[in-house]
């Protein structure tokens, strides 16, 4: 092997080292795709409600929801949310409507893959746990958690895709 052979050897191992690096890397920077799962509509009906919940991505770092339950024809409460990634880490960011002041509320995300989030605020007051799972490609279980009243609280919401 010549000289020049070497040398070209050399810089393509290097060159798909760096490449693996980069792709590598970049997906753990990049946690909004562990969440591209639940991007559409998502619905959930009891006997006293009907809870829609539909997320669009924004962009590559921000996805926005939006949440309302219904009884009847009426909105008894609805939530607009921003899912955000910054610096590496991602951010469940609900504005519900006659809650906080009107504020939102961050909750960060603690743990993550292709099929479940977790995103937590030990401050806030209820809930502190806000927990996202894929069962299949068209179903999928929310649930919020936490303490509430010295209590731990659980409540699930089973939804299925609309679209």
């Amino acid at each position: 092997m010549t000289l020049l052979h070497q040398f070209k050897l050399q810089l393509l191992i290097v060159l798909c080292i760096t490449s693996a690096h980069s792709i590598f890397g970049q997906q753990k920077k990049q946690p909004i795709t562990h969440a591209k799962w639940l991007i559409g509509s998502w619905k959930n009906q009891s006997a006293k409600t009907v809870d829609i919940e539909t997320w669009k991505k924004l962009n590559d770092s921000t996805f926005i929801g939006r949440s309302y339950s219904l009884t009847g024809a009426d909105t008894v409460s609805s939530e607009h949310i921003r899912m955000e990634q910054h610096k590496g880490k991602l951010y469940y960011i609900p504005t519900v409507k006659n809650q906080n002041g009107g504020k939102a509320v961050t909750f960060t995300l603690t743990s993550s893959n292709n099929k479940h989030l977790v995103f937590e605020n030990p401050e806030h007051d209820f809930p502190q746990k806000i927990t996202y799972t894929q069962i299949t490609n068209d179903s999928l279980v929310a649930e919020i958690s936490g303490t509430r009243k010295g209590r731990q609280k659980a409540i699930q919401f089973p939804m299925k895709r609309v679209k």
